[in-house]
């Protein structure tokens, strides 16, 4: 079965940093693109960012400069540094898995998030 786990989260002040990260397991994470959606109270899911398996990458407007997404494949493992975290960065993130090497054809998994409180 498909796994994701998100972890990393926390509280921290306006201007600081986090890094989260993403365990997969249950198939072959160097096969698919994968993303970071967040959703905050009230609100709807909102993609962050996403990464395809030859590295090309994409960002929301809003946190673009701010965060990176990474992946280390032979760990499994997706990452998302934030830096310069806002308040209205607070979320819970979550990541996903998407149905091929790139985003066209859409996610069809998406883990466990955690939750990111920027506040002072």
């Amino acid at each position: 079965d498909v796994q994701l786990q998100a972890f990393g989260g926390g509280l921290v002040q306006p201007g600081g940093s986090l890094r989260l990260s993403c365990a997969a397991s249950g198939f072959t994470f160097g096969d698919y693109a994968m993303s970071w959606v967040r959703q905050a109270p009230g609100k709807e899911l909102e993609l962050v960012s996403r990464i395809a398996v030859y590295g090309s990458t994409s960002y929301a407007d809003s946190v673009k400069g701010r965060f990176t997404i990474s992946r280390d494949n032979a760990k499994n493992t997706l990452y998302l540094q934030m830096n310069n975290l806002k308040p209205e960065d607070t979320a819970v993130y979550y990541c996903a898995k998407y149905r091929g090497v790139s985003w066209a054809r859409g996610t069809d998994y998406r883990g466990k998030g955690t939750q990111v409180t920027v506040s002072s």
